[in-house]
């Protein structure tokens, strides 16, 4: 049924996506997410028009997965969450992302890439490689 509803408001879904109980998209912007992917339970995604979530395929999305497209420019003291921007988060194919990471605007995650629990993707991930930490950083690479 999500799926179906959420190709009415023109987001893009492979065949065998699946999408656990709980999980909010909020906002009008693109959504694509690729074949035979699994969304956990309690995420959120926040779309923006102007920057598009991509999911490839055969990804794990675990629980209480973020996906933040907005930021702010810094801006004086006086307020310092300046003007707002989005910008597009995209997640290669085949890619594990631990229970509650967040992965903030203008990440790129590299094919075959992990992210661990709770890990916060400020910037790009290398394919097939395992990250972690608030800033998310390398903890070794992968095997192809």
């Amino acid at each position: 049924m999500k799926r179906w509803l959420l190709r009415q408001r023109g987001a893009v879904i492979g065949d065998g996506v699946r999408f656990a109980g709980g999980t909010r998209i909020v906002g009008p912007g693109a959504l694509l997410i690729g074949e035979d992917s699994w969304i956990g339970p309690y995420g959120i995604l926040y779309t923006n028009p102007d920057a598009p979530i991509r999911i490839g395929a055969r990804c794990d999305v675990g629980p209480g997965v973020h996906f933040v497209t907005g930021t702010h420019l810094i801006g004086p003291q006086e307020h310092r969450a300046g003007l707002g921007k989005a910008m597009p988060i995209t997640v290669g194919n085949g890619c594990w992302l631990g229970a509650r990471a967040t992965i903030l605007a203008g990440a790129t995650i590299g094919d075959g890439a992990i992210v661990a629990a709770g890990a916060v993707v400020a910037s790009d991930v290398a394919p097939n490689t395992l990250v972690g930490g608030v800033p998310a950083r390398l903890i070794r690479v992968l095997e192809p």
